[in-house]
């Protein structure tokens, strides 16, 4: 039996001042207005700052570090991928924060012009989304059967994970995926970023 096309998505810990980040989170949202504004037409009663502040990593020491920590998970994961890069080929070029209270959701999206992307988490109550991932396979499948509910994760037409605070989930950037809405009572804290091709 060979294994063929597998698309691997990647998941682990960072060890970073979640309540630092949490702090700070609470304070771009209140700074950034268009940000707000966006999201008060686009997102149910939540915040991101993908459309507004999207370099975190340069105007905050806190994203800073992060974005150090990142760098080096994007690079172990980039090797299992056995992507052929030279030195500092890839870079991340947007990091923004995402606040998604009770009843929002993000639809399914890829992240195009990127080469790998991903999320950690800063706070996941009890019940909160999973992110789900799509088969890209999804539209060649013509006349195949339904897959079985005991389907091996490989199997599977969608796979959902359950992250925890701390967590870092890395993607390749054409994986389409979905943030189902939240149902919790709480806010849901991510930071979400980007990695592309270096301009330098």
């Amino acid at each position: 039996m060979h294994s063929l096309f597998i698309t691997q998505v990647y998941q682990s810990k960072i060890k970073t001042n979640l309540a630092s980040l949490i702090e700070e989170s609470a304070q771009i949202e209140k700074a950034d207005g268009a940000g707000r504004e966006w999201s008060k037409q686009n997102y149910h009663s939540s915040y991101t700052s993908y459309g507004s502040w999207d370099q975190l990593y340069r105007l905050s020491s806190e994203f800073e570090k992060l974005q150090k920590k990142i760098d080096s998970h994007v690079m172990k994961y980039a090797k299992s991928l056995d992507y052929h890069l030279p030195r500092g080929a890839l870079k991340m070029n947007s990091m923004w924060v995402n606040i998604m209270r009770p009843g929002a959701q993000h639809t399914a999206h890829i992240h195009p012009h990127s080469v790998i992307s991903g999320t950690y988490y800063l706070q996941t109550p009890p019940g909160c989304s999973s992110i789900k991932f799509e088969d890209p396979r999804l539209g060649f499948f013509m006349n195949a059967p339904v897959v079985k509910q005991s389907a091996k994760k490989a199997n599977q037409r969608y796979v959902s994970l359950q992250p925890r605070a701390g967590d870092l989930i890395l993607f390749e950037s054409w994986l389409r995926h979905e943030v189902p809405r939240n149902e919790t009572k709480k806010p849901r804290l991510s930071v979400s970023f980007n990695y592309g091709w270096s301009a330098e």
